[in-house]
C-alpha cells in the first residue's frame, strides 16, 4: 500500500505552531517514502469556524514550505477536501452502521443528557451515556423509533460500543496500546443538525482517502480506541497510528497562547526566517543526530523516521529558536538579507535605499542581530544622521584637545580618495602617531559624532559603508552644532 498521509486542521483562526509540526512530520514522512501529503479541512463544528481561517491555514503552510499534494485547489481524485462539502457521505455511512447493528438512533433532549450527567457527577463518576436507560432505539424499540423519525423528531446517531472488549492498536511512537471498551462511551457520530462529529468524519474520510498512516498530536490518543472500534464496525482495516508528543512551555505546561505567541503567522511577522522556524519545529521531539542541529529541508526529509520521535513532551524554547534564527540569518547571502532589510524599512515607512548600500549595512550587522528588524532598531544612524547623542559617552571621551584634533582629522579625511576601512585604519593610525595619541582617544569621539551611540559595528567598517561625504558631513555638524552645547552641559 502506498504511503498517504493527511494534515486535518480545523479552521479556527490560525495555524498553531503545534499544527505546523504535525503538518511538517506528515510532509517529511510522505516525501521520505515517496508518498502523498494531503490537506483536509475539518470544518464540521460550525460553532468554532472562523471566516478566512482556511485561507490563513493554506497561506501559513505555503510560507513554511510545507506544500500539500492534494487538498483545496489541488484535486487528486479523493475530494472534496473540505468536510462541510462531504455531508452526504457521512449521512450515508452513519446509516450503514444503523443497518448493520453497530449504531442506533437516540432522541434524548439536551436537558435529559444534562440530568444524566449531573446524576453521574453526584456519584463521583465520569459521564458515560447509558444506552439501556436513555431514550434511544434500544430502549424504545424499532416501531417507536420509526414513528419518531417519521414525525420529524430531533435525533443523533450513536456508536454501539461492544461491552468488555479489548481494543488494541499499535502506535509507531508508543508501541501497543490496549483499552477495554467499557471505558469507551457510545459517542455521537451524527449530530442533530445533520453534521458529523469529528470521530465519524475522521474515520470515513481517512478510509475513503486511503490514508495509510495517521500522524497527529498526542491529544487525540484517547480518541483512537473509538476510531478503531469504528473501523471494526464498518469492517475496514485501520491505518497505522503515530501520536506525536505535546509541545510544552518551559514550566512543562501545555504550550498555549496564554504564555506567548503560538500562531505561525506571529512568528513570521516577528521576523523569524522560514527555514529557521521549520528547522526548529522539526527538532521538537525528534533529532536525527546528536552532533548537529542545523538541517535543510532536504536533510530533514532524508533523515526522518517516525520510530525516532520521542514519547515525552518537547519544550518550546524560544531562546533556542532565536539562536537558530541567528545562525540562518548570518549565513544568508548579503543580497537576500538586503532585500529583507528593504522590506522591513518599507514596513516602517522609511525611504528607499539602494540594494547595493543595504548589502553593506547587512554585512556589518548580520553577525550581531537575531532579526533583520533589529538593524534599523539598533542602528538607525545607518539610515539617517543622528540628532541625539549619548551625553555620558561625550563626558567620558571628549577632552579639551579633542575638538582641534578632530578638526585636523576632518581636513585629512577630506583629502583622501580611498575610503575603505583598511585605508581609513592606516590613515587614522598615522594621524594618531603624528599627534602622539592612542587610537581610543580619537575613535570614541568619531563614533559619537557619526553614530550618536557608544557601541556598534566596527567603526572603520561603518565609515566605509556610510561613505566619505556622509561621515564628514556628520562630523562637521557635531563640531559646529553640538560641541559647545555639550561642553556647557558638562561644565
Amino acid at each position: 500500500m502506498s504511503v498517504r498521509v493527511r494534515f486535518a486542521p480545523s479552521p479556527t483562526g490560525y495555524l498553531h505552531i503545534g499544527g505546523l509540526r504535525t503538518a511538517l512530520y506528515n510532509y517529511l514522512f510522505a516525501k521520505k517514502n515517496n508518498g502523498t501529503f494531503i490537506l483536509r479541512v475539518e470544518d464540521t463544528d460550525k460553532t468554532r469556524f472562523v471566516e478566512g481561517a482556511i485561507e490563513n491555514l493554506i497561506d501559513s503552510l505555503k510560507w513554511a514550505g510545507v506544500d500539500y499534494d492534494e487538498g483545496p485547489g489541488k484535486d487528486g481524485g479523493f475530494g472534496p477536501y473540505i468536510q462541510s462539502e462531504r455531508l452526504d457521505l457521512y449521512n450515508q455511512y452513519s446509516k450503514k452502521l444503523i443497518e448493520n447493528g453497530n449504531a442506533y438512533y437516540a432522541f434524548d433532549t439536551p436537558e435529559e443528557i444534562e440530568q444524566a450527567r449531573q446524576i453521574q457527577q453526584d456519584q463521583k463518576a465520569d459521564f458515560k451515556y447509558n444506552r439501556n436507560q436513555m431514550r434511544n432505539q434500544i430502549t424504545l424499540g424499532d416501531e417507536e423509533t420509526n414513528r419518531l423519525l417519521e414525525s420529524g423528531a430531533s435525533f443523533v446517531i450513536r456508536l454501539k460500543v461492544p461491552e468488555n472488549k479489548l481494543v488494541k492498536f499499535k502506535d509507531i511512537i508508543r508501541g501497543e496500546v490496549i483499552v477495554n471498551s467499557n471505558e469507551v462511551d457510545d459517542q455521537v457520530l451524527l449530530k442533530s443538525d445533520g453534521y458529523p462529529t469529528y470521530h465519524l468524519a475522521n474515520v470515513v474520510d481517512d478510509y475513503l482517502m486511503q490514508i495509510s498512516h495517521v500522524i497527529r498530536g498526542e491529544e487525540w490518543l484517547p480518541s483512537t480506541p473509538k476510531h478503531v472500534l469504528l473501523y471494526e464496525a464498518f469492517g475496514w482495516n485501520a491505518p497505522t497510528f503515530a501520536h506525536l508528543p505535546l509541545l510544552l512551555n518551559k514550566d512543562k505546561s501545555k504550550l498555549s497562547k496564554r504564555q506567548g505567541s503560538v500562531a505561525v503567522e506571529d512568528f513570521r511577522d516577528k521576523g523569524y526566517l522560514r527555514d529557521a522556524l521549520v528547522n526548529f519545529v522539526a527538532l521538537l521531539g525528534w533529532n536525527p543526530t546528536a552532533d548537529r542541529e542545523i538541517f535543510s529541508m532536504y536533510e530533514l526529509i532524508e533523515n526522518f523516521h517516525l520510530e525516532k520521535v520521542n514519547k515525552a513532551g518537547a519544550v518550546f524554547d524560544t531562546q533556542k529558536l532565536d539562536w537558530m534564527n541567528q545562525q540562518y540569518l548570518k549565513n544568508l547571502p548579503n543580497e537576500t538579507l538586503a532585500t529583507l532589510l528593504a522590506n522591513d524599512l518599507k514596513k516602517n515607512g522609511n525611504i528607499h535605499f539602494p540594494i547595493s548600500y543595504l548589502e553593506k549595512v547587512v554585512n556589518l550587522f548580520k553577525e550581531r542581530v537575531t532579526f533583520i528588524s533589529e538593524i534599523f532598531l539598533n542602528a538607525p544612524y545607518m539610515f539617517d544622521s543622528p540628532k541625539e547623542f549619548e551625553f555620558e559617552y561625550f563626558k567620558k571621551h571628549w577632552k579639551e584637545n579633542t575638538k582641534p584634533l578632530i578638526e585636523q582629522l576632518v581636513k585629512k579625511l577630506e583629502g583622501i580618495e580611498d575610503f575603505s576601512h583598511t585605508y581609513l585604519h592606516d590613515k587614522i593610525n598615522e594621524f594618531n602617531e603624528e599627534h602622539s595619541i592612542k587610537l581610543k582617544e580619537i575613535i570614541h569621539p568619531i563614533r559619537l559624532m557619526i553614530t550618536g551611540k557608544s557601541s556598534g559595528a566596527g567603526m572603520f567598517e561603518t565609515m566605509e559603508a556610510l561613505g566619505k561625504d556622509e561621515c564628514i558631513k556628520r562630523m562637521n555638524y557635531f563640531l559646529n552644532e553640538k560641541v559647545k552645547e555639550y561642553e556647557n552641559i558638562n561644565s
